[in-house]
């Protein structure tokens, strides 16, 4: 990773946590429409429970991969070209300081080679 000031190091690390929160609320109302089925007695425990199974090993697994291994910066510029992150709401600062790594997430994308969740393409 590129090496940036605190102030943007402290920006990136917000944003990037404002991106994981946005996606895992998106996969965790998935998760809720399993339990009101479960309430209602549409599904068992048993299948409720292989759910939340499915949950913590799927999605639950990739997003907490996806935001704490690999690069920040990387993290940050994909949350913005997939439009989890809205471009305008994030500071001025931050987007100069990652234009680059935005511009490389766009170029992937472009290319249909943008990979998110178990197919990161920054990771180690």
């Amino acid at each position: 990773m590129k090496e940036y000031p605190k102030p943007i190091k402290r920006l990136m690390r917000e944003w990037m946590t404002e991106a994981y929160e946005r996606e895992l609320h998106r996969e965790l109302l998935k998760l809720d429409q399993h339990f009101a089925e479960w309430r209602r007695g549409a599904i068992c425990s048993g299948e409720m429970s292989h759910q939340i199974h499915e949950w913590e090993t799927g999605p639950s697994r990739a997003l907490f991969k996806q935001y704490n291994y690999g690069s920040n910066d990387m993290s940050v510029a994909y949350a913005i070209v997939v439009g989890i992150l809205d471009e305008e709401e994030v500071p001025a600062e931050l987007l100069e300081a990652i234009a680059g790594v935005v511009q490389f997430c766009r170029s992937l994308q472009e290319l249909d080679e943008l990979r998110g969740r178990e197919g990161r393409w920054w990771a180690d």
